[in-house]
């Protein structure tokens, strides 16, 4: 069963036509990629489930229910977080508050309990604290815990950014490049890291790569896009041996280590 479906998704941007008729589903508890050259469109389709752009045709579901054109905090709300491709971090606050500030999108007090520091509020606090630390041991951050996040190396900014991401416990995780900048051996520890957050959060994973090794190594379905529209999509093998993601995307001799 799929948790998330386009359905001849379009975005247009004056006359330019960024996205156009690009229908995909991703299953629900499942890793999944969505891959293509510079320019194919693969951000927008995320800022389009996201809600940060409106849909011009198409529609976006998610869980069963049309989120096109829902206003991005809501959408969050309803349990789809993402990162980006450019980091974006407190970058003054520590490890631990940039986590406990995104843990705050899970607290149930009131204004009224925050102020008078009622029981629900230091009992909430006291959860959402805990929360922080775990996110940080899950991802290997806790001997970051008091740096800005400012002075971390970059594939650690990255780990930072996707434990904020998950801080609010979503359904659907969408991680834009997020082996951007990160050398061979970071790479591999971010493939198992990806996997273990599917199989300790619940949660179901897609992907924007260039990285076909990591896009190969742990994603179940692939969906590849080419000048805005889906060239087509299928399982790691089926992609590495279609002739026309060869051509227009992956090169020619690719293989799964490539």
């Amino acid at each position: 069963m799929n948790i998330l479906e386009t359905h001849d998704l379009t975005k247009t941007f004056g006359g330019l036509t960024a996205v156009e008729d690009v229908s995909f589903g991703v299953r629900r508890d499942s890793i999944s990629g969505l891959i293509g050259p510079n320019g194919a469109g693969k951000t927008t389709v995320f800022n389009l489930i996201t809600g940060i752009y409106k849909v011009t045709a198409g529609q976006v579901v998610f869980d069963g229910k049309p989120i096109h054109n829902v206003d991005p905090h809501k959408i969050a709300q309803a349990g789809i977080t993402r990162t980006f491709q450019n980091i974006r971090l407190f970058k003054r606050l520590s490890v631990y508050n940039n986590i406990l500030t995104a843990c705050h999108g899970l607290a149930g007090y009131s204004v009224a309990d925050s102020t008078f520091g009622t029981r629900r509020y230091r009992e909430q606090e006291e959860q959402l604290k805990r929360e922080a630390s775990r996110l940080m041991d899950v991802m290997g951050l806790a001997e970051w815990r008091d740096k800005q996040a400012v002075s971390l190396p970059y594939g650690v900014q990255r780990r930072l950014e996707i434990a904020r991401a998950l801080a609010v416990r979503p359904r659907l995780l969408l991680l834009d490049e997020p082996a951007a900048g990160m050398n061979p051996d970071e790479t591999r520890q971010l493939m198992t890291l990806i996997s273990r957050i599917r199989d300790e959060f619940g949660c179901t994973i897609l992907v924007i790569e260039h990285r076909m090794d990591l896009i190969m190594g742990i994603c179940e379905n692939i969906v590849v896009l080419n000048f805005g529209r889906k060239l087509t999509e299928g399982s790691p093998r089926t992609i590495q041996s279609d002739p026309q993601v060869i051509q227009a995307y992956l090169g020619e001799g690719v293989n799964a280590g490539a």
